[in-house]
């Protein structure tokens, strides 16, 4: 029977490393959570929606959109960082493929068009309404493929595609964090901040995951959910 001297201490490593990762998981979701939440007693004066006309709040467009976005990419967020721990792969990969097909079909289906639909309504005039429509576009085309990738059980090319889908998920944190460093740090106005974080939320995130891809991490992945098969 064939041996790894570190095997044990690999095993260590990824089983804390995968228990802080879904312990963030928890947080961000219940953070996320605490976000979302108060919306749902459909004030016209919480936040975001303070920032829309009456026009656009009676809207039955704008309103189906602005619900379905905020709870599908609550899932959708939190689902998405178990898709990348190889624990959770090895040893329940049941969960895996059923987590990750809803992450697919929530973003085919419910994410990325009701995003669409707001980015007609967004604000500050075209070029956000450029910026968050291609965003849409490029998040169910990299879901999309990831889907497609993994169907012909192109392994490392699924999760190159899933790295660059899950950056582009990871936008809404990026906008807030951005948005937070811009207008606090650098004292950009409130307009030069959102109109900059609109597209720099997810092309930013898309050129870390292109970066993370060259240097051979999705190989890593695939070797780090597949290398023990033989040992077990």
């Amino acid at each position: 029977m064939k041996t790894l001297p570190d095997q044990n201490k690999l095993f260590s490593f990824q089983s804390v490393l995968g228990a802080l990762l879904l312990a963030g998981v928890f947080a961000f979701s219940v953070l996320m959570l605490t976000k979302v939440w108060p919306y749902m007693s459909y004030e016209r004066g919480e936040h975001f929606l303070s920032t829309k006309t009456d026009r656009v709040l009676d809207n039955p467009w704008f309103l189906a959109g602005f619900y379905i976005h905020i709870t599908s990419s609550l899932w959708v967020m939190a689902g998405g960082i178990p898709q990348f721990i190889p624990a959770v792969f090895r040893r329940k990969p049941a969960f895996h493929r059923w987590t990750g097909k809803i992450y697919v079909f929530s973003i085919l289906f419910l994410a990325a068009p009701s995003g669409m639909i707001l980015a007609f309504f967004a604000n500050g005039g075209l070029p956000a309404k450029v910026g968050f429509s291609l965003q849409c576009i490029v998040w169910w085309l990299t879901t999309f493929t990831a889907w497609q990738e993994i169907m012909q059980n192109k392994w490392t090319s699924h999760v190159e595609w899933m790295i660059r889908s899950f950056a582009v998920t990871l936008a809404a944190v990026s906008l807030r964090s951005e948005s937070y460093l811009l207008y606090y740090f650098f004292g950009t106005k409130p307009i030069e901040t959102y109109l900059t974080v609109t597209w720099l939320s997810w092309t930013g995130n898309l050129l870390i995951a292109e970066i993370l891809i060259r240097t051979g991490i999705a190989k890593r992945l695939v070797n780090s959910f597949m290398n023990f098969s033989e040992y077990a």
